[in-house]
């Protein structure tokens, strides 16, 4: 199969062609949201909430207003927050993109910034039509799973589809990556035996053990009332379920949010904070995810639910595949995929498998997935803190 992507100086290349606009503390969120409004469908409100500094927050933000699908971008600062807004503009600069800074402080106030930041996404726009098209194939892909609101059906349809998608994504030669180590608790050694070297194998035990501690500390896992109502005893039972969209591909490396998968494979993301409990629960929502996948270069993410979720992002499509087929009967407007029918006999994991990888390569192609159709661009960033990888997390 083959697309057309939108070629970046950095020779990485773009499925949409969104121009981001970045505010760097929330009072300046408004602003954003405003500037993007009569050019939603081009333009994507991203952003950083916090006052004071965090690398994780600043490397998250480089990544996002660097991936390739964003063409321009617009950093929207209030002027008195602590984020490092010269970096993230010399960053995005030195990336080949138009970027400009608007300093609401500087500029006369609200009213004012809207004006000048419209007029910026007027003229990016027009520059972003300019934008070289060029040849893709599934191989420059770079795509993610989460799963989300999982009820019983989640482990044993839409999970398991997603993961015959991801083994079809992998021998292609597209990057995949799946996360969520807090609810991979118990699975620690199946993945260990399918990692490419023994050394990759402790850093994915020693991933998932850091979850259970840090929930264990913590007082709370990933293991929600809603999850227990749709069917689900334990974070065992979830974590399989959970473990099952990897597919049974060799897992190639482990990785950080922010980090970029060096080639094809299978990519395991560690998510949960370095270091003891200081930002609380590690993702307050599967947004975040999805966001910390993007920061990593995801294309696309597919997102397996069973309890039902009308969520999207913001920079990135998300593929919704629905795991419950009485949930899909009710939300199917909001659902790309009926994996249900694997529950009512109306097809098998591979044909549902087969359907997700072949949406895959026509939203890689231009077509619209639901949420984006319905104008889901939804974003949420929060303080983190992460060491780097070692050597053994990306083996040769």
């Amino acid at each position: 199969m083959s697309m057309q992507g939108f070629l970046r100086a950095d020779g990485r290349k773009g499925i949409r062609n969104y121009v981001a606009v970045a505010y760097l503390v929330e009072c300046a969120h408004h602003v954003a949201r405003e500037i993007t409004y009569p050019y939603r469908d081009r333009a994507h409100v991203i952003g950083f909430p916090g006052c004071f500094p965090n690398e994780y927050a600043q490397k998250m933000m480089e990544r996002l207003c660097t991936h390739p699908n964003v063409g321009a971008v617009l950093l929207v600062s209030l002027g008195c927050e602590s984020f490092n807004r010269h970096k993230l503009e010399q960053v995005v600069r030195d990336s080949g993109r138009d970027v400009e800074t608007l300093v609401i402080q500087r500029v006369g106030g609200t009213r004012s910034a809207i004006a000048k930041g419209l007029a910026f996404v007027e003229q990016a726009l027009k520059t972003l039509q300019d934008t070289p098209n060029v040849e893709m194939e599934l191989s420059d892909l770079v795509v993610g799973t989460v799963c989300g609101g999982s009820d019983g059906t989640s482990g044993i349809s839409g999970n398991p589809a997603a993961g015959r998608a991801f083994d079809r994504l992998v021998q292609s030669g597209a990057a995949c990556i799946f996360e969520e180590t807090g609810e991979l608790i118990g699975c620690e050694d199946i993945m260990a035996a399918r990692a490419a070297t023994p050394e990759l194998g402790v850093e994915l035990r020693h991933s998932v053990e850091k979850a259970a501690r840090y929930y264990a500390e913590l007082g709370y896992g990933s293991f929600a009332s809603g999850n227990a109502d749709g069917g689900l005893s334990t974070i065992e039972e979830k974590s399989m379920g959970a473990y099952a969209k990897s597919g049974a591909s060799p897992i190639s490396g482990l990785i950080k949010p922010g980090d970029i998968p060096p080639k094809g494979g299978l990519y395991l993301m560690d998510v949960v904070p370095d270091g003891p409990v200081r930002f609380g629960f590690p993702n307050i929502s599967d947004n975040a995810e999805i966001v910390e996948m993007i920061a990593s270069g995801a294309h696309m993410t597919l997102f397996v639910t069973g309890r039902g979720s009308v969520v999207g992002s913001a920079i990135s499509p998300v593929i919704k595949i629905a795991a419950n087929p009485d949930m899909y009967e009710r939300l199917h407007e909001d659902m790309d995929v009926n994996a249900g029918r694997i529950i009512t006999g109306d097809a098998d994991i591979g044909e549902v498998g087969d359907e997700i990888f072949n949406l895959v390569a026509n939203v890689a192609a231009g077509q619209p997935t639901k949420s984006e159709a319905l104008g889901h661009a939804e974003f949420i960033l929060t303080y983190k803190s992460f060491e780097p990888i070692g050597p053994s997390c990306l083996p040769v």
